[in-house]
């Protein structure tokens, strides 16, 4: 390697130094944040569930329980357990229709056609304009489903079915309004990864007889999946933190329990967190980009 060739090389590894220093850069105020308002929170939250919670005169006093707190949340609650099956069970149904739902209106609204901006404001509104009270009152009302989707033939089709498949597209009747409030920003998501797929691909592909279907499968899918693997990591902990999910009313209304004030309640939530943790890393597990063997 000539002499050229060796400096040409060092230039261009401390440019990527320089953009990794960048990245680090733009990483900073985030690790400020957690360090400051989010570390001790959840390390005194750990302490709070390995504790019995006392309000003195003088402060707190925690005594130290160990894992009492863990073993009665699943002995003794008579609740607790049914609200977190209920929750993962909506978490796991929720989660791959909202991203399906997202994937699909997104190829819709990246076609070209009139009105397409305000199409695609109109299915982002709602992130906007519908807050957590809103949505529970949609829900407490069963305004988040079809209306009577009992009358509709294809509801009493789809109800005949075996339950594997009537299961979870019977949910979508009863949760629509949920499914399209939760979608919005993995549309934009799906739409920004869409229009960064160059057009000669899509025309090449064309010209070779490809058909819309075989570039969707051949083209788009293979291009989009680090966005669904990232739109289901994110749609998880959204559904996992919806304040009126049943675990987080649980944990709410027990943080008051004479003789487990905060103790128990941290507790539960350390237990939901795992169970979470559990979910996402499987779906990365399954999601991830698997790098081919060489040879």
């Amino acid at each position: 390697m000539s002499k050229k060739q060796e400096k040409k090389k060092k230039r261009q590894l401390s440019l990527r130094q320089r953009n990794a220093l960048d990245g680090y850069l733009f990483l900073v105020p985030w690790l400020a944040g957690l360090a400051l308002f989010t570390l001790f929170p959840m390390l005194y939250s750990i302490r709070l569930s390995m504790g019995d919670v006392q309000m003195a005169p003088t402060g707190i006093k925690i005594r130290f329980v160990g894992i009492q707190w863990y073993q009665e949340a699943f002995t003794l609650d008579t609740t607790y357990t049914v609200s977190l099956l209920s929750t993962l069970k909506f978490v796991l149904l929720s989660t791959p229709m909202i991203v399906v739902v997202a994937l699909l209106l997104a190829l819709l609204l990246n076609g070209k056609f009139r009105g397409r901006s305000f199409f695609r404001a109109v299915f982002f509104l709602p992130v906007i304009i519908i807050s957590g009270p809103v949505i529970q009152e949609l829900l407490t009302t069963r305004a988040a489903a079809v209306i009577h989707p009992e009358d509709f033939l294809i509801y009493d089709f789809i109800a005949s079915l075996p339950a594997v498949l009537s299961g979870p597209l019977l949910y979508i009747f009863d949760n629509i309004v949920l499914i399209f409030w939760f979608s919005g920003v993995q549309v934009v998501l799906f739409l920004a990864g869409l229009q960064k797929i160059g057009q000669p691909i899509r025309e090449a592909a064309s010209i070779d007889g490809a058909s819309p279907w075989q570039m969707f499968w051949k083209i788009d899918l293979p291009f989009l999946r680090s966005l669904i693997l990232l739109n289901t990591i994110y749609t998880l902990v959204q559904l996992s933190t919806f304040s009126s999910n049943e675990v987080n009313q649980e944990v709410l209304n027990k943080m008051t329990l004479v003789g487990k004030t905060y103790g128990y309640s941290a507790a539960l939530a350390w237990i939901y967190f795992a169970c979470m943790l559990s979910v996402i890393g499987v779906a990365f597990l399954l999601l991830r980009e698997r790098k081919e063997k060489k040879g």
